[in-house]
């Protein structure tokens, strides 16, 4: 007879290319299968993490499909949870994590006083929360937009566009130097004269992207 762990491992050989598959108990993780595609170095064994996506459905004891932040595991990504229960009560959880793609655009299309602007991706200088908005600096026009600074992580091309602090999203492109500074662990100073922080919980993330 085919025990649970061959089940998801033959379940994982069938989606090995695009999602990864994460059982947990109520405390700790106690099987994982990675995909080809995304890779959260999950051990059994390991602690559910607070804000992690099992974690939520343990927690709030219901399906869960959303946006993860990479501070979580070092990748972004997209999954959905589901709680299991044995007797009514919560027994762990199953998780299937999805790379988080772009969808195909090419463009953010901001808002302005007069109307709204697509502007290409490779125009965009970098993202600002300010007061509870999404502002977008772009080569020859600033707007704002509906997204969340997580949204435009999912949306923005990856080899091109980093989180650097929680509130802005940088296109390493647009950098013209990165110093040391006492306030943040670097600033950036991009090729409009803007100055930029790199915090300290995305320093070693941004160095590693930009190897240095």
């Amino acid at each position: 007879m085919m025990t649970a762990d061959s089940l998801l491992d033959v379940l994982g050989e069938l989606f090995a290319d695009e999602i990864s598959i994460v059982v947990s108990n109520t405390r700790e993780y106690i099987y994982y299968r990675p995909s080809k595609r995304v890779d959260l170095k999950i051990r059994p064994g390991d602690l559910v993490k607070e804000g992690s996506l099992a974690y939520k459905a343990l927690t709030e004891g219901h399906k869960i499909s959303e946006f993860i932040h990479r501070d979580m595991y070092g990748v972004p990504y997209h999954g959905m949870a589901v709680p299991f229960y044995d007797n009514h009560s919560i027994e762990g959880s199953v998780v299937a994590i999805y790379p988080a793609y772009t969808e195909g655009k090419s463009v953010v299309t901001l808002k302005t006083a007069d109307g709204w602007v697509p502007v290409p991706f490779s125009e965009v200088k970098y993202l600002e929360v300010r007061e509870r908005k999404t502002i977008v600096v772009s080569d020859r026009i600033t707007g704002t937009h509906k997204n969340s600074l997580q949204n435009f992580e999912f949306i923005l091309p990856h080899e091109q566009f980093i989180r650097c602090h929680r509130s802005y999203i940088v296109n390493v492109t647009k950098i013209s130097e990165i110093y040391p500074d006492t306030h943040s662990t670097f600033l950036l100073r991009m090729n409009d004269g803007a100055e930029i922080p790199v915090s300290q919980s995305y320093s070693s993330y941004f160095r590693k992207m930009l190897d240095f």
